[in-house]
């Protein structure tokens, strides 16, 4: 992570850039992909200001923090930061992990398309009619392949428009 300080209406010190430069390194482990953190110091009278700015793929955090000490200051901004990246990193894993809830209905390979049509590959679970039904009912998707126990073939249960199921089965 490249970080970057600015002092502005105070004197630049190597002690104090080292202690922003090495905190702020310490965020690489919240945000991995991070690119760059700007760090911005002022003072105004009493008033001892820090700015912390990350940027990164898809990412921007800022902080500010205003005490009377640019020490505090930088630590109080800092914690600001790293509750944001833990916050953004565990609603990506509650993402994650919704859709593994339903694995027959989840794509065991990324979409593709042909010409103008979707294909996307799919797990196929053997269930009967009525368990079927039940996990499309908690599903978000309007339609579950599934391998139908009772005849041993595939099926697909779908939502219809008027709120009810529609069953496709393969003639023999």
């Amino acid at each position: 992570m490249r970080v970057t300080v600015t002092f502005r209406h105070v004197d630049s010190t190597a002690g104090l850039r080292r202690y922003a430069e090495d905190k702020v390194e310490r965020l690489g482990k919240f945000a991995p992909r991070t690119a760059e953190a700007h760090v911005i110091l002022s003072v105004e009278k009493e008033r001892h200001h820090a700015e912390i700015v990350v940027v990164g793929k898809q990412l921007t955090i800022t902080a500010k923090e205003q005490t009377g000490d640019l020490y505090s200051a930088i630590d109080l901004a800092l914690d600001k930061i790293e509750r944001q990246l833990k916050k953004r990193a565990e609603k990506k894993k509650d993402r994650r992990g919704a859709d593994s809830v339903l694995p027959s209905s989840r794509p065991a390979s990324p979409p593709s398309r042909r010409g103008g049509i979707r294909s996307q590959r799919v797990a196929v679970k053997p269930m009967s009619v009525d368990d079927a039904a039940a996990e499309l009912k908690l599903a978000k998707s309007d339609f579950l392949l599934f391998k139908n126990v009772a005849t041993d073939s595939l099926n697909v249960l779908y939502r219809r428009k008027d709120g009810n199921f529609g069953l496709i089965e393969p003639e023999a």
